[in-house]
């Protein structure tokens, strides 16, 4: 007799895999630290200071659970974009929310639409539950409203995915495209909007949509404009009935006691926001000036981040990033061809930035060497 748990076929039938390889692991494998951690998408910037003692004096009630409604929390972003406290969800990251979503409306052989080399996180999340992904090209850099609405129109998925802006290309398309969009929605289809980069994204990229329209949820996040990546906040605004159907499913627990107190006073603090969001701009400008002085040609981004085109295919990219990756720069690439053709690299501070342009010039040389 056996004692191995009796998984699921489904469960079975899965590669034991992580979506993304952590800075840590790299750490680890090379046996020494990374001069600058510019692969994730985190703010070097951190968060609020006010968040920060927030969270400090917040330690000191650990002992207790969080509050499973998330109640201040919901209070206040609520008032923050102009809705009730109803339409909104919060979750650890957006990642756990997607999770939510997926579970609550996704079985087994379900079509789900997305873009080839968007997102993968999202994607794990729709083959954990069986459901059956769909993909369209991006059209250049961008992702591509019109395929994903021509192809939802004959598929009729569930689920449509987009963000905006986008990762990980760095591009976006303004407001009225994507609320264009949800209006053009085939009916049963919900789009599923990632925000995840709006607060660091140029004026008109927000979409103006009504938080009571049943077909579209956009998720938002504490981990890029507000620094807190580690703490693992996100959120959803939907009309209401779909907000409450995530009660039938989420942690109610999930959420800590130091999560709910830095995210409120994070939110609060809209004056670290904009002075995070000069930040990133200025990081984009070194970020882009250091690439076009080593000849390579840096995308237009509406991120913490920019993607680096190197001008060659994804063979060469990857020699780029490994060799940048042994001198001690960690950064990541787009995985899916064309855009494998380029390194991406977020926004971070002088140091970080300086040890990229020192390492960058020998990097290439190594990669044209290893071609």
């Amino acid at each position: 007799m056996s004692n191995t748990p009796r998984y699921t076929p489904l469960a079975a039938s899965l590669p034991a895999s992580v979506p993304f390889v952590g800075p840590e692991t790299a750490e680890r494998m090379a046996g020494q630290p990374f001069k600058a951690r510019l692969g994730a998408n985190e703010s070097l910037f951190g968060p609020s200071p006010r968040a920060i003692a927030a969270m400090q004096e917040a330690a000191g009630s650990v002992w207790m659970y969080g509050d499973p409604e998330n109640h201040d929390l919901r209070q206040a972003l609520a008032a923050h974009h102009g809705v009730t406290p109803d339409h909104i969800v919060v979750g650890e990251g957006i990642d756990g929310l997607l999770g939510y979503l997926v579970r609550l409306v996704v079985e087994p052989g379900d079509a789900v639409l997305t873009s080839d080399g968007a997102y993968p996180t999202f994607n794990f999340h729709v083959a954990g539950f069986g459901g059956v992904l769909h993909k369209v090209p991006y059209a250049g850099n961008h992702e591509d409203p019109e395929a994903l609405l021509a192809r939802a129109a004959t598929l009729r998925p569930k689920l449509v995915y987009i963000a905006n802006p986008d990762n990980p290309m760095g591009s976006h398309h303004p407001g009225a495209v994507i609320a264009d969009m949800v209006a053009r929605l085939p009916e049963g289809s919900l789009l599923v909007l990632d925000e995840a980069y709006i607060d660091l994204a140029p004026e008109g990229t927000e979409a103006r949509i009504d938080a009571d329209d049943p077909r579209v949820i956009r998720f938002r996040t504490f981990s890029k404009g507000y620094g807190m990546a580690g703490l693992r906040v996100g959120y959803a605004i939907a009309a209401p009935g779909l907000i409450s159907a995530f009660n039938k499913v989420r942690n109610h627990f999930g959420m800590g006691r130091i999560a709910q107190a830095g995210a409120l006073a994070a939110l609060a603090d809209q004056d670290w926001l904009r002075e995070v969001k000069a930040r990133v701009s200025a990081a984009r400008d070194e970020i882009a000036r250091i690439a076009t002085e080593n000849g390579l040609s840096p995308l237009p981004s509406a991120t913490n981040f920019v993607t680096i085109d190197c001008g060659q295919d994804g063979a060469f990219a990857r020699k780029v990033l490994t060799a940048l990756v042994a001198r001690g720069i960690f950064i990541r690439m787009p995985f899916v061809a064309p855009h494998d053709r380029c390194i991406r690299v977020s926004c971070g501070d002088a140091t970080a930035l300086a040890a990229f342009a020192e390492a960058l010039p020998l990097a290439l040389i190594d990669a044209r060497k290893a071609g």
